[in-house]
C-alpha cells in the first residue's frame, strides 16, 4: 500500500504525537533502509562512546550511489528479524538523544532547493502518513518550525546542507563515479572522522597545511573537524582535483 505525502512549509501546522502507549510503537523502526549522514555518524559514535571506524564496521554497510557516484553509508540491519534497527528496544530507542536526522524529523521529511543565482536555500517538508502509524490520531498540533525546535533538528539540517553543497560541487566538477583513491578519501573525511583526524595529524603533507589554531580545534572538537572536512573535500577533491 502506498503512503500519503503532504507538502508543508515551516509555518504550517500538523498534528502528531509518538508515545509508547500507541500500539504501533517501534513499528517505524522496522523494514529500514536507513541512510546515514556524516553528522548522524558523528553523533551516534560519540553517543555510543566508540570510534568512527568501529561504528562503521559494526553498524553500517556502504555502496556507491548510482546518481552521485559517491560513497553512501547505510545502517546495517538483520533481514531475518524484519530489518529492525539495531538500536531499538522494547522500551524505545537506546540512542534516542543522538538518533539520526531522518528519525528525529519523522513524520516529516525535509527537502531543500538552492537558487543558482542568489545561492539562497528554500526548504519545505513532506509529511509522511504511513499506514501503520497511529500518531496522527488525536496528536498534538504544532507548526513545522516548533517541531524542528523540539526535536533539535537544526544542527542536523545545518550540517546536512553542507553535505548537499559538497554533492552539488562534485556533480558540477566530476560527473560520474570517483576514482578509487578519491572515493576512499571522501568516505574517510566525511564518515570516518577519527580516521580523518589521524590522517591530518600524522600525514606530513596534510599536517603542513594546518595552522596551530586548526590543529587544536581539530584534535578535540568533532563538529569543527566535520566542518573542516566538508571544506577539505571541496578544495582537495573537487576544486583543485590534485589527487
Amino acid at each position: 500500500m502506498e503512503d500519503d505525502f503532504i507538502s508543508l512549509y515551516p509555518d504550517d501546522k500538523f498534528s502528531f504525537s509518538c508515545t509508547s502507549r500507541l500500539s504501533c510503537f517501534n513499528e517505524c523502526c522496522r523494514d529500514l533502509n536507513q541512510y546515514l549522514t556524516p553528522y548522524d555518524i558523528l553523533r551516534l559514535k560519540n553517543g555510543l562512546e566508540i570510534s568512527s571506524s568501529i561504528f562503521l564496521k559494526t553498524y553500517t554497510s556502504h555502496h556507491t550511489g548510482p546518481e552521485t557516484g559517491l560513497p553512501v553509508v547505510t545502517l546495517k540491519t538483520d533481514s531475518a528479524s524484519g530489518s529492525i534497527c539495531p538500536f531499538v528496544t522494547p522500551s524505545g530507542c537506546r540512542v534516542y538523544r543522538d538518533r539520526p536526522s531522518s528519525c528525529r524529523t519523522y513524520p516529516l521529511a525535509r527537502l531543500v532547493s538552492r537558487n543558482r543565482e542568489s545561492r539562497k536555500l528554500t526548504e519545505y517538508y513532506m509529511i509522511i502518513k504511513e499506514k501503520h502509524c497511529l500518531g496522527f490520531n488525536d496528536g498534538k498540533e504544532q507548526t513545522v518550525s516548533r517541531w524542528i525546535i523540539e526535536q533539535d533538528i537544526e544542527p542536523y539540517n545545518r550540517m546536512n546542507d553542507m553535505l548537499m553543497e559538497v554533492i552539488s560541487l562534485k556533480n558540477q566538477r566530476i560527473p560520474g563515479k570517483l576514482d578509487i583513491k578519491s572515493g576512499y578519501l571522501f568516505r574517510m573525511a566525511l564518515y570516518d572522522l577519527d580516521g580523518f583526524r589521524s590522517y591530518l595529524l600524522n600525514d606530513k603533507e596534510a599536517h603542513n597545511t594546518l595552522n596551530e589554531s586548526d590543529i587544536k580545534a581539530l584534535k578535540w572538537d568533532d563538529t569543527a573537524l566535520l566542518v573542516f572536512a566538508f571544506s577539505w573535500v571541496k578544495q582537495n577533491l573537487f576544486c583543485n582535483n590534485i589527487l
